[in-house]
């Protein structure tokens, strides 16, 4: 962690993705550290290491809202999601390359569910930023688009 938040260092997007593939193989291995990622991914800028950042929030987000009891359940708490939605917003907004947006929708998505002013503001954004983006874009915005208005 303390490579990956060493955010000017090029070698700081190798940490990432080493991260991220250890979050995929075992996220519970980053309950410790939780302070730590969620206190600090809102440096992280380069973009080959946002995108694995953004894909671990999605790792986390999607384990806390399994159906199957898990440890991130017990761990990542109101604080933790409120930096994690506050960065997926920085990365929907800013000009941030389809991978981190995408993951970020999916993520405030999930969250939305469950905080009331989420959903209408990823709306706005999506609706906003549609006729500009790739077509990657507009596809998972379609889909979330879509999951949000059912």
């Amino acid at each position: 962690m303390d490579i990956l938040f060493s955010v000017d260092d090029k070698v700081s997007c190798r940490a990432a993705w080493v991260f991220e593939f250890m979050c995929g193989e075992k996220l519970e291995a980053i309950i410790p550290y939780l302070d730590r990622f969620t206190e600090s991914i809102h440096k992280v800028h380069l973009d080959s290491a946002v995108r694995p950042v953004a894909k671990v929030c999605e790792y986390l987000v999607k384990a806390y809202y399994s159906k199957s009891i898990n440890s991130i359940q017990m761990s990542l708490n109101s604080k933790h999601k409120e930096k994690i939605v506050e960065s997926c917003f920085d990365w929907m907004i800013n000009d941030e390359k389809i991978a981190p947006k995408a993951y970020a929708m999916n993520t405030l998505f999930l969250l939305g569910n469950n905080i009331d002013w989420i959903h209408p503001e990823l709306v706005l954004i999506l609706e906003r930023d549609y006729q500009t983006q790739s077509a990657g874009y507009k596809a998972r915005a379609r889909q979330i688009l879509k999951k949000i208005k059912a």
